[in-house]
């Protein structure tokens, strides 16, 4: 017992330094957590997607898939595209008028977008199956029998963070709710979005 949770510890702290880095999934978070809109949601499908994905690089698929190498350079081309687009998306909302924050929502578009707009930010990023299917599978590796507990503190410090991301993101309402503040959220937003969406197409 005392094994699978000094794994299970050192699964969540691994889990934990590669997800708290500032990536699109983040800045997507964020900004609908000061919204207020499809938070549930929207942490939902990140927490369990890297427990998909964590479960299938401790199960070992990330080795199966490194033969097939053409998979992730397609995945990087058109999540490197999504991401200049929503980028684009983002810069002209600092560039147009300033409303500030609606803290109701009303004004964050339909669940249904928020949540495709959330799997394609989840699935359609390489990073996400490099951090999680091959680094946190490899890691996992080296613990043997305890690999499953090392893989569940990983998904454990995602559920963690994105919760605290997400449903703790509203203090910032307040803050946000002048048009200065949230143009300064949408100008990180977007240099984030336009910098990983360049790099996955240098990438690929």
């Amino acid at each position: 017992m005392h094994h699978a949770l000094t794994a299970a510890a050192a699964g969540f702290g691994t889990g934990m330094s590669l997800i708290v880095a500032i990536g699109a999934q983040n800045a997507f978070v964020l900004r609908q957590g000061v919204r207020r809109h499809a938070v549930l949601a929207v942490v939902g499908i990140c927490s369990l997607s890297d427990a998909v994905l964590i479960a299938l690089g401790v199960g070992g698929v990330g080795a199966v898939v490194v033969a097939w190498p053409g998979v992730l350079r397609a995945v990087g081309i058109v999540g490197g595209l999504f991401l200049l687009c929503y980028g684009v998306m983002a810069a002209r909302r600092v560039l147009g008028p300033g409303t500030g924050l609606r803290g109701d929502g009303e004004a964050a578009g339909s669940r249904r977008r928020a949540v495709l707009t959330c799997l394609a930010m989840t699935w359609l990023n390489p990073h996400v199956y490099l951090d999680t299917v091959f680094l946190l599978g490899s890691l996992a590796a080296g613990h043997g029998a305890l690999r499953w507990s090392f893989g569940l503190g990983a998904a454990l410090a995602s559920l963690c963070w994105f919760s605290a991301l997400g449903f703790g993101a509203r203090l910032l309402g307040r803050f946000l709710a002048r048009p200065t503040a949230w143009r300064v959220l949408d100008g990180l937003v977007a240099v984030t979005m336009l910098t990983l969406g360049t790099t996955l197409l240098i990438g690929a």
